[in-house]
C-alpha cells in the first residue's frame, strides 16, 4: 500500500486511523485496554535497519523509492488513546493515530498485534480479580505460551490487578512484584518428601511456599509443619477436589497450630473456576494457561481502520467502510463516558462532528494525548505507566454498574451510543 501510494501521490496525505473492536468476545460484559505502553516503547524504536531492508530488497518485495522511505522511518505524527487499564465497549476508538498515509499504514500490524493480545489478556485478568474479590491473583502462564507473550501477558496481568507474576523478565522489565514456588519436580527429585522440604526450607526459610500435593495431602502438610514450623508461610495445591482439600488443609494447619500458614490453589484456574472456590478458605490463586490464552478469548479482535483523510486541497473528509458486517463510522472521533448522578458509567458517547458535550451529554472525557509530532509523552512506559494502568483500571471498574461483576454471558455492561 504504502508503495503504490507513493506512485500515487497520496503517501503523504493526513490521515486518521483508529483502533476499535466492533464487538466483545461471547457473553463479556467489558474489555479492557492493555498494551499501550508496549506500543509506545515499540514506537520509538520503530526503524528499518540495514538487514531489513537488504530482506526487502533481495526478495523484490519493494522498489527503490519505497526502501528510501522506510531507510528514513520516522514517526512523526500524533496518537490519541485510551489511557491504558481503561475499560473499553463495543466501538470504542481506543486508539487514534494522527500522521501521513505511509506513517500510518506501516504501524498497522505491529499496533494491532500489541493490543490485540495484550488487551485480551488484561480482560481475562480483570474478571478473575473480581472473582477473586480482594484474594490476590499470581500470574504462572510462561510454560503455556512463546517466549515474548509470556513477558507481554504477566505486564497485561498486572494492568488488570494481578499482585505478582513468576515471570522473572516481566519483573525486571516492568517492576512487577515476583513471586515462585517449587515443582512437583523438586520433591520427586529427593529420595524423600521431608528431605524435599527441608531441603527448600533451608535455602529460603520458613516464609516459603512448599507443595503439598505430590504424594498424600495429609502427610505432606505435618510434614511441612514438623520442618518449617509456625512461620511456615504457605503451602501450594495443584490438583484435586480443590474446593474439599482448601477445608480439609485448613482445618489440619489450624489444629497444628499453623494458623497463619496460607493456601495458595493453581491448576488451571479461571475465573469461574476462582468464584467456585469463593467459599473456600483459600488465600491466593495461581493462575495460569487459562489467562495466557485469554480465558476463551485469546484476541480482542481489534481492527485499524482509516477513518478520515484529507483531499487534495488540504481539507478533512470523513471515510467510512459499508460492507456487510463489517461497517465503520467516519471521521475523527471524540468520546466520553456519561456518568450519572450517582457516580455510575451509563452510556460510551462517541461523536464523528462535535462534542458530546455539546448536546448535553456530562461525564469523562477518556481520550488522552500519547504522542504529539512523534515525541511520546512520559508516564505511560516502563514500570511507571504499568503502576499508572493499575490505577486507571481499578477506578474505571469502579464506576461501572453492578452488572459488570457477573459473570454468565450478556450483554455489555453499558450501551454504545453514537452522534
Amino acid at each position: 500500500m504504502v508503495q503504490a501510494a507513493l506512485r500515487s501521490g497520496a503517501a503523504h496525505r493526513r490521515c486518521v486511523f483508529e483502533v476499535f473492536a466492533r464487538r466483545l468476545p461471547e457473553g463479556r460484559r467489558y474489555g479492557v485496554v492493555a498494551g499501550t505502553g508496549r506500543v509506545l516503547e515499540g514506537l520509538e524504536k520503530f526503524r528499518f535497519g540495514d538487514a531489513e531492508l537488504g530482506f526487502l530488497s533481495d526478495r523484490g518485495v519493494l522498489d527503490e523509492q519505497t526502501l528510501d522511505y522506510l531507510a528514513d522511518y520516522r514517526f512523526s505524527g500524533t496518537v490519541h488513546g485510551y489511557a491504558e487499564g481503561e475499560v473499553y465497549l463495543p466501538h470504542s476508538p481506543i486508539l487514534r493515530v494522527e500522521a501521513s498515509f505511509a506513517q500510518a499504514c506501516v504501524l498497522e500490524t505491529f499496533v494491532l498485534s500489541v493490543l490485540n493480545h495484550d488487551s485480551a489478556i488484561a480482560s481475562a485478568a480483570s474478571r478473575m480479580v473480581m472473582a477473586a474479590d480482594g484474594r490476590p491473583c499470581v500470574e504462572m502462564g510462561s510454560r503455556r505460551t512463546n517466549e515474548g507473550s509470556a513477558v507481554a501477558a504477566a505486564r497485561a496481568a498486572a494492568v488488570a490487578g494481578f499482585s505478582a507474576t513468576s515471570n522473572l523478565e516481566a519483573g525486571r522489565r516492568f517492576g512487577i512484584p515476583t513471586l515462585g514456588t517449587a515443582a512437583h519436580a523438586f520433591t520427586l527429585l529427593h529420595d524423600s518428601e521431608e528431605e524435599a522440604f527441608a531441603a527448600q526450607v533451608e535455602a529460603f526459610g520458613p516464609g516459603t511456599t512448599l507443595l503439598v500435593d505430590t504424594y498424600d495431602v495429609e502427610t505432606a502438610v505435618r510434614s511441612a509443619v514438623k520442618i518449617a514450623g509456625p512461620k511456615l508461610g504457605a503451602v501450594r495445591l495443584d490438583s484435586g477436589d480443590l474446593v474439599e482439600q482448601a477445608h480439609s488443609v485448613r482445618a489440619l494447619l489450624d489444629s497444628l497450630g499453623n494458623r497463619e500458614t496460607r493456601i495458595i490453589v493453581s491448576s488451571d484456574l479461571d475465573e469461574h473456576a476462582i468464584a467456585r472456590l469463593a467459599a473456600a478458605p483459600v488465600d491466593s490463586y495461581g493462575v495460569g494457561t487459562r489467562l495466557v490464552t485469554g480465558s476463551g478469548a485469546p484476541t480482542a479482535s481489534m481492527v485499524y481502520k482509516l477513518v478520515e483523510r484529507d483531499d487534495d486541497a488540504g481539507n478533512p473528509v470523513a471515510v467510512a467502510k459499508a460492507s456487510t458486517g463489517k461497517t465503520s463510522h467516519g471521521g475523527a472521533k471524540q468520546v466520553l463516558r456519561s456518568i450519572d448522578d450517582h457516580g455510575r458509567a451509563e452510556a460510551e458517547v462517541i461523536a464523528s462532528v462535535g462534542s458530546p458535550e455539546e448536546v448535553g451529554y456530562m461525564g469523562r472525557a477518556l481520550q488522552v494525548p500519547l504522542v504529539i509530532d512523534g515525541v511520546v509523552q512520559p508516564g505511560f512506559t516502563g514500570a511507571e505507566g504499568v503502576q499508572r494502568a493499575q490505577q486507571r483500571h481499578q477506578e474505571s471498574v469502579a464506576e461501572l454498574p453492578a452488572d459488570a461483576h457477573r459473570l454468565s454471558a450478556g450483554e455489555p455492561v453499558i450501551p454504545t451510543v453514537f452522534l
